[in-house]
């Protein structure tokens, strides 16, 4: 696999070695062992968890507060999104950054998210499959978000904003300023 470190601290991208031929191709999507010894990180995944969604959804920014952090690795099976990120612990030197990559089934891109950012992506194909590991149980009392269109983020999301297709939920995010924050 290739690690490549992204401008947020911590957040790595990752690109899997994929084997193909005639028949298709095969990947690992995650080896514990390898991901260790190319990155440092010792995590143990506990949870995984897969959504559908149509083009136009967007999803997040979402996160889980302490003491139920969760760091996740994430990646698309089926479509393309525009994945998002955001640094929300306040002793980051990339405090209150974004950065965004596309993720699709045919690039296999994946993302390693620690704890502390908040995560969100957008559909841009017809429909996509996403799949998360997370390194800690989900608890509803932890939840956190920012809301997708924040204008001190003023994340550019690749879709208008009268195709956005949001959850009830996610319609009514606080903005950075007054979500609770990571130290």
């Amino acid at each position: 696999m290739k690690i490549t470190p992204s401008e947020i601290q911590d957040l790595l991208i990752i690109d899997p070695k994929v084997y193909g031929d005639q028949r298709g191709y095969f990947m690992e999507s995650f080896n514990a062992e390898r991901f260790r010894q190319a990155t440092g990180l010792d995590v143990s995944f506990v949870q995984d968890n897969e959504s559908l969604s149509r083009r136009g959804v967007v999803r997040g920014l979402h996160y889980q507060l302490p003491p139920y952090a969760q760091a996740k690795l994430v990646r698309v099976v089926k479509g393309c999104v525009w994945d998002v990120v955001v640094d929300l612990r306040r002793s980051s030197p990339t405090f209150g950054r974004y950065m965004a990559v596309e993720l699709s089934a045919e690039n296999k891109r994946q993302l390693f998210i620690p704890k502390g950012l908040a995560h969100g992506f957008a559909v841009l194909s017809e429909e996509a499959i996403f799949q998360y590991k997370c390194d800690a149980y989900y608890h509803p009392e932890a939840e956190g978000a920012v809301a997708w269109n924040d204008p001190t983020l003023n994340i550019p999301w690749p879709i208008l904003t009268e195709e956005v297709i949001l959850s009830e939920k996610d319609k009514n995010h606080p903005l950075l300023a007054d979500a609770p924050l990571f130290e």
